[in-house]
């Protein structure tokens, strides 16, 4: 019988010696949830370290990624793959799997990226979601898997943890269990400072199942695991825990939460443990309990390997990426006849309506896609005809009614992505990227393929007024790395970018769409993507460039009423549609001076300036907003800014002369 008190000793002696090897780090919680890690990957996680990424491994999620030494201890312990002692010896140093908090693609078997408290509950949320829909698609023998969670006080206190669990308890998502550590302990002291929320009766009154156990009572967390997984709801356990755990001098104190305990109080510990055994040294009969508790899922594994035959080679790689080449070429060939349909009627429409009319032709064609909307249906363009809802009693649908929860919509397809087999896409107002902007850059950070659309982008909005009208939410976003800011300019740019969007497996993408039409500026058909470059030339003038307009987006239809005015005044005038700057960024000097030009530029967009001085000289000009907008309709507003045609007729003047 596997000894579960010394193989938890060894996750608390590895995390204890390795936050005082790196100086760095949190050693409290991985000593404290040594007991339930060690029954959880013992006794009930369905992994295989040597197939750590088949498509029925249940996941773990450590949303208290700060804890990280724990995570990076049991991979070790069990045998994953690259994680080394080396790795453990090397925790929190450059080019280390074993970064300061877990970071997806580092190593096998970290799920997910965490540390921003609460992101990981949402994200497992998401991954539970996806594993049900899967399910429902192709049975138990090839999905059916549970999704775990350890959280501490903290993920608790952010809101964002209220999204996800509501969201949760709202879908019965009942493989999905909760592991609290219920330590009282945060960095300012006791929890009591500053919370005093009775959390189980929160999970209850969200329809959870909830339970409390001792958190060093192996039997008892086996009981209370084995009792949620009868549940028809998801699973809180309370695990109460003390901090630190074996610590004598600072067990169940804050000092041991973010702090390496001290040469003289790991002494004692290994004491107090009765862990004789040098720093970074596990003993060979210990070493080989793990080994065994990590080797428990061979047969599991085995027998899926056996099931999975019935799927054909496609349907098998689909678990993983629904986007294969097939799926990719008719992707584009619906993009191209959808680009020919709307050049050829030249009707003017928003883009959160063309945004529909591309999603219903490429939804039917690509399997596992999931949109949603965050209560936002029927303004974000993102139901089509194809759509039918997902709900509590019914996984097989391929749209969310993800309720007023922006910031648990963008974390819960983050892990949808993560769990594989789902491309999802959502839809809410620009201004609420500011409420999920968290879960978006974990996105960016982890580099995974999900679709923010975010209508209602800009002054165009009109009457809603400023609260609503983001004028700096562009810059924001453009500013985090590895993420692709979309601003369609017609319906034809609206298809390529979504084109572009999904079948760049690595990036996720914001699509900054309209509320007010927006005529066709693309009357003329080309099957090439245009907008695949990021910017291109809409309007080339005869000859030398007098002054070249750059524009994104509504501002392109202002762009070229400018472009009129001055070529009746014998200007010659060039317009540049850059509906993506991360990808023009992204393409050559040549090709971006070719775009641009060497003629005075004017850069035109309905928000601030900042960050578009990077395609713009000192003596160059932008026009667009310098502070808030106002409630009105658009119309008026766009006159009431400056942002009109004559107002950039008069700026290329003034610049020319």
């Amino acid at each position: 019988m596997l000894d579960h008190s010394q193989m938890a000793n060894a996750i608390r002696a590895l995390s204890m010696d390795a936050v005082q090897a790196a100086n760095s780090g949190h050693p409290g919680m991985p000593m404290g949830m040594a007991d339930v890690a060690t029954v959880l990957f013992s006794d009930f996680l369905k992994y295989n370290p040597s197939e750590p990424n088949w498509p029925d491994r249940d996941r773990f999620v450590l949303s208290a990624g700060h804890g990280s030494m724990l995570l990076y201890s049991l991979l070790h312990l069990t045998g994953y793959p690259g994680m080394d002692m080396d790795q453990i010896r090397n925790f929190r140093k450059l080019g280390a799997k074993t970064a300061g908090h877990p970071e997806y693609g580092h190593a096998e078997g970290i799920e997910t990226t965490t540390g921003p408290l609460g992101q990981g509950i949402a994200t497992a949320v998401g991954m539970a979601l996806a594993e049900r829909m899967q399910n429902t698609k192709h049975g138990d023998a090839i999905v059916d898997h549970w999704t775990y969670v350890i959280a501490g006080d903290g993920c608790l206190m952010e809101g964002l943890s209220h999204e996800a669990i509501s969201f949760a308890g709202h879908l019965k998502l009942n493989k999905l269990i909760l592991l609290w550590d219920d330590n009282h302990i945060s960095i300012d002291g006791s929890t009591d400072l500053s919370v005093s929320d009775d959390q189980v009766a929160r999970f209850k009154a969200s329809g959870w199942n909830t339970a409390r156990v001792d958190g060093h009572d192996a039997q008892a967390i086996a009981a209370a695991l084995s009792d949620a997984k009868q549940s028809d709801r998801p699973t809180m356990i309370a695990c109460r825990t003390i901090i630190g755990y074996g610590s004598p001098n600072k067990q169940g104190t804050s000092a041991v939460h973010g702090a390496a305990l001290g040469d003289d109080e790991i002494k004692a510990t290994r004491e107090a443990l009765g862990w004789s055994h040098p720093p970074f040294t596990i003993p060979d009969d210990i070493a080989a309990m793990w080994k065994s508790a990590g080797a428990r899922g061979h047969d599991d594994y085995n027998a899926w390997k056996k099931s999975s035959t019935a799927l054909s080679a496609t349907d098998l790689a689909r678990l993983d990426d629904p986007i294969d080449e097939d799926v990719l070429g008719q992707i584009t060939a619906a993009v191209v006849a959808l680009k020919k349909g709307f050049s050829a009627e030249g009707k003017a429409i928003a883009t959160r309506n063309s945004n529909k009319m591309t999603l219903d032709a490429l939804v039917p064609l690509i399997p596992g896609i999931v949109g949603g909307s965050a209560d936002l249906t029927g303004s974000n363009g993102c139901i089509t005809s194809s759509s039918k809802a997902v709900t509590p009693t019914d996984y097989s649908g391929n749209y969310i009614h993800y309720g007023v929860r922006e910031h648990g919509m963008a974390a819960a397809m983050n892990g949808m992505a993560l769990h594989g087999g789902v491309v999802p896409y959502s839809g809410t107002f620009l201004m609420f990227a500011d409420y999920s902007r968290g879960a978006i850059r974990l996105g960016a950070l982890m580099g995974k393929r999900v679709v923010h659309v975010m209508t209602h982008d800009s002054i165009g909005l009109g009457e809603d007024g400023p609260t609503h009208q983001p004028v700096a939410t562009l810059a924001s976003l453009r500013a985090i790395p590895n993420i692709n800011v979309f601003r369609p300019a017609d319906s034809v740019e609206m298809a390529e970018c979504w084109e572009v969007a999904l079948s760049t497996k690595t990036t996720p993408s914001v699509m900054s769409l309209t509320r007010q039409n927006l005529p066709c500026v693309r009357g003329d058909h080309t099957d090439e993507n245009l907008s695949a470059k990021g910017a291109y030339v809409l309007r080339e003038t005869d000859g030398a460039r007098d002054v070249t307009l750059i524009a994104t987006g509504s501002e392109i239809e202002i762009a070229m009423e400018g472009a009129k005015l001055l070529e009746a005044d014998g200007v010659k005038v060039a317009v540049v549609s850059m509906p993506c700057w991360e990808l023009f960024g992204a393409q050559s000097a040549d090709y971006q001076n070719q775009v641009l030009g060497d003629a005075p530029r004017i850069g035109v967009e309905a928000a601030v300036e900042f960050g578009w001085r990077q395609w713009l000289r000192p003596a160059d000009a932008f026009i667009g907003m310098t502070g808030f907008g106002a409630s009105a309709p658009y119309k008026e507003l766009y006159e009431h800014f400056g942002i009109t045609g004559k107002a950039i007729a008069e700026k290329a003047k003034e610049l020319m002369k």
